[in-house]
């Protein structure tokens, strides 16, 4: 028994090592595109993603996300939107016509991405295991559906 929780803790250890040892420091093209991109930034904090930059940060008393390639090129924004209810009527009336009106709502942002199209995300479940990020228009068309996590 001590063998194997030995086993569990250096696995654990090695692990949480190399998940550290991943993160990489922000490139100074990311830094200064997103300086000029965001201006009024304040309480700005950084994640290494991988194949992208993440900066999380407040404007203006509301809370977003932004994502930059690694060579400081903008992809997207998300501005997190307090509630269901705060979201435009249009986007709105589109859910409750859509499929999905039974199913529990949580968290909504407003997406805006380099190919200039807006978007609200409104993160749905209905169990443990179905779970969606639904995406919409501003004129509340139902762009698409993807799993959620």
């Amino acid at each position: 028994m001590k063998k194997i929780a030995l086993l569990f803790l250096s696995v654990a250890i090695f692990t949480s090592v190399q998940l550290s040892a991943q993160i990489r420091k922000v490139p100074a093209e990311v830094t200064e595109a997103f300086k000029q991109k965001f201006p009024n930034a304040d309480k700005v904090e950084w994640k290494d993603k991988l194949t992208n930059f993440q900066a999380s940060f407040n404007s203006g008393g509301a809370a977003y996300t932004a994502e930059f390639t690694t060579k400081g090129e903008w992809k997207e924004t998300m501005k997190k939107i307090d509630s269901y209810d705060a979201l435009p009527k249009a986007v709105k009336d589109g859910f409750e016509k859509s499929k999905y009106t039974d199913w529990t709502k949580g968290s909504v942002y407003w997406i805006e991405n380099d190919d200039n199209k807006n978007v609200y995300r409104i993160y749905i479940e209905k169990s443990a295991v179905q779970k969606l990020f639904l995406f919409f228009t501003k004129d509340g068309q139902l762009e698409k559906e993807t799993p959620g996590v």
